[in-house]
C-alpha cells in the first residue's frame, strides 16, 4: 500500500471539472499538499495507507472558493457609510476616511480580519486591490491563504506612494519579492479608467506583458463613469482601454455593469476576463452585469465580493446565490446561470482569470489540495435532492466546517488554526473606536 498524508471521506465530492458532476461515496487521498487520488472509497482504502483519516459523512467536498475581487483591508470600514451611490460614497466618505486612517497598521489589521472571515467562509484564495500590498502579501502568506496581490496604481498621492513612479517602483519590488512564492502572486491593479491617466496605463501594459501577470481594474462600474469618459476622452472607457492596448487575455475587468453588444464581442474576441460582484453592484445601485450574455458569448466570468465597505461581507456562498438569482432576473430566464455554473464562477473560472487554473480551482489529481467541506445535514439544507443546488440556493457560510490550502488544515471544525480570532476581533474593535472618535 502507498503511504499518503491524509484520506478524506466525504458524502459527496463535487470536482467542478467535469462540469456539474457529483461523486457520492468517493474519497480523496492527499500527500505533500496535493491531490493524488479521487476514487470510490473502497479503492482508496485498498490502495493507500494514510497517516490521518478525516470522516465527513454529511458533507460536500468542493474546491476552495476563490474571491476574485476584494479590498481586504477595507473590512475595518464595514458599515461605515451605507446606502449611498458610488461616487458620493467614495468622494465624500471612503476617500476622506482613507486619507485620515489608512497606513500599514490599518492594512495589517483589516487584512487579518478579512482573511479570517474568508477562511471561515470556505475561501482559499483572494485577488486584492489596495494600498500597502506588501502588508497584504505578508498577512496572506502567514495565514496560509492563497492570494493575488494587486500592485496598486492611482493618479493621486496617498500614504502609500507620492506619485506614479513610486507606485510602480514599489509594485515591481513586491513582484520580485514574491516571484517564486507558493501562495502569493501579483497583478497590476490600476484602480479605474477615471482615476488613472493614459501614460501610466501604457506603462502598465508594457510591464504586464514583460512580467506576464494580469491587470486587475474596475471598468464600466456605473453609467456616470461611462458618460464622464465620453465627455473627457470622446469614447467609452472600454474603447479607451482598447486604444491603449489593455483589452487582452491579461485583463480582469471588474463590475462591467454597462455593456453594449459590441463591447461583449470585444471582450470575447480578446479573451478578457470579467469579475462579477453582484451584491456590491446591487448595494451601490451601480447597474446589472449581463452575465448570461457574457457566458453565451464565451467570456470567462468569475465572482468577487468587492470590499466589505460596499457589500458588507466576504461570503462567497452568498455571492454565488445572489449571482444565480440576479442573472435569472436580468435575463428574464429561469434557466440562466444554473447552480453548477455559479459554482464554477467561484472556483475554476476565477482560477483561470488569475492564471492559476493548473494549480487550483477544481478537484483533480495533481492539483493543490485547496479544499472546502460544507455540511449539508441541517434543517436548513434538508431534504436534499441535488447537492450542487443545495450549495448554491440553501447553504450558507456557517455550513463550512473545514478548509485546506495546499493540504494545510487552516479551518478545522469551524476553528481557525493559523489565526487568533479573539486577537483579531480585539484589534478591529480598537480601530472602530479610533475611527468613530471614541
Amino acid at each position: 500500500m502507498e503511504s499518503v498524508d491524509t484520506q478524506i471521506n466525504p458524502r459527496w465530492i463535487i470536482p467542478v471539472e467535469p462540469h456539474g458532476v457529483v461523486w457520492e461515496g468517493y474519497s480523496m487521498a492527499v500527500t505533500r499538499g496535493r491531490i493524488v487520488a479521487i476514487a470510490p472509497r473502497k479503492e482508496i482504502d485498498d490502495r493507500y495507507r494514510p497517516m490521518s483519516v478525516i470522516e465527513l459523512p454529511d458533507h460536500a467536498l468542493i474546491p476552495g472558493l476563490i474571491n476574485a475581487h476584494t479590498h481586504a483591508a477595507m473590512t475595518l470600514l464595514r458599515g461605515y457609510a451605507d446606502d449611498l451611490p458610488l461616487m458620493e460614497w467614495l468622494s465624500q466618505h471612503i476617500w476622506p476616511a482613507e486619507q485620515c486612517w489608512v497606513n500599514a497598521e490599518f492594512v495589517h489589521a483589516g487584512t487579518q480580519h478579512a482573511v479570517a472571515e474568508m477562511l471561515r467562509g470556505g475561501t482559499t484564495c483572494f485577488n486584492d486591490m489596495y494600498f500597502f500590498p506588501e502588508i497584504t502579501a505578508r498577512v496572506a502568506a502567514s495565514a496560509g491563504i492563497r492570494a493575488t496581490v494587486g500592485l496598486i496604481l492611482i493618479d493621486f498621492p496617498s500614504a502609500y506612494a507620492g506619485g506614479i513612479d513610486e507606485y510602480l517602483d514599489k509594485g515591481l519590488e513586491l513582484h520580485d519579492e514574491y516571484r517564486n512564492d507558493p501562495l502569493v502572486r501579483t497583478a497590476f491593479a490600476p484602480h479605474a479608467p477615471y482615476t488613472v491617466s493614459n501614460e501610466p496605463l501604457e506603462r502598465v501594459r508594457v510591464l504586464a506583458d514583460e512580467l506576464e501577470i494580469p491587470i486587475h481594474m474596475h471598468i464600466h462600474e456605473t453609467r456616470d463613469e461611462v458618460e464622464r469618459s465620453v465627455q473627457e476622452h470622446g469614447v467609452r472607457p472600454l474603447a479607451r482601454l482598447q486604444r491603449l492596448g489593455l483589452v487582452s487575455p491579461a485583463l480582469l475587468g471588474v463590475h462591467m455593469t454597462q455593456l453594449q453588444d459590441d463591447e461583449i464581442d470585444l471582450l470575447s474576441n480578446a479573451n478578457a476576463h470579467i469579475i462579477h460582484c453582484p451584491e456590491s453592484n446591487l448595494k451601490l445601485a451601480s447597474g446589472f452585469c449581463p452575465v448570461q450574455r457574457l457566458v453565451d458569448a464565451g467570456v470567462n466570468v468569475a465572482l468577487g465580493t468587492d470590499g466589505v465597505a460596499s457589500n458588507d461581507d466576504l461570503d462567497m456562498l452568498g455571492e454565488m446565490r445572489s449571482a444565480a438569482l440576479l442573472a435569472k432576473a436580468v435575463a428574464n430566464d429561469a434557466s440562466a446561470l444554473p447552480a453548477a455554473t455559479a459554482l464554477r464562477m467561484a472556483t475554476l473560472n476565477a482560477a483561470k482569470a488569475l492564471g492559476i487554473d493548473l494549480e487550483t480551482g477544481s478537484l483533480e489529481c495533481g492539483k493543490s489540495a485547496d479544499l472546502t467541506a460544507v455540511r449539508l445535514d441541517a434543517v436548513e439544507t434538508q431534504p436534499l435532492y441535488n447537492p450542487i443546488s443545495q450549495l448554491i440556493y440553501a447553504a450558507n457560510r456557517n455550513c463550512v466546517t473545514d478548509v485546506w490550502v495546499a493540504g494545510r488544515h487552516v479551518l478545522k471544525e469551524r476553528q481557525l488554526t493559523t489565526l487568533d480570532e479573539e486577537a483579531i476581533l480585539a484589534q478591529s474593535r480598537h480601530w472602530a473606536d479610533r475611527i468613530r472618535g471614541d
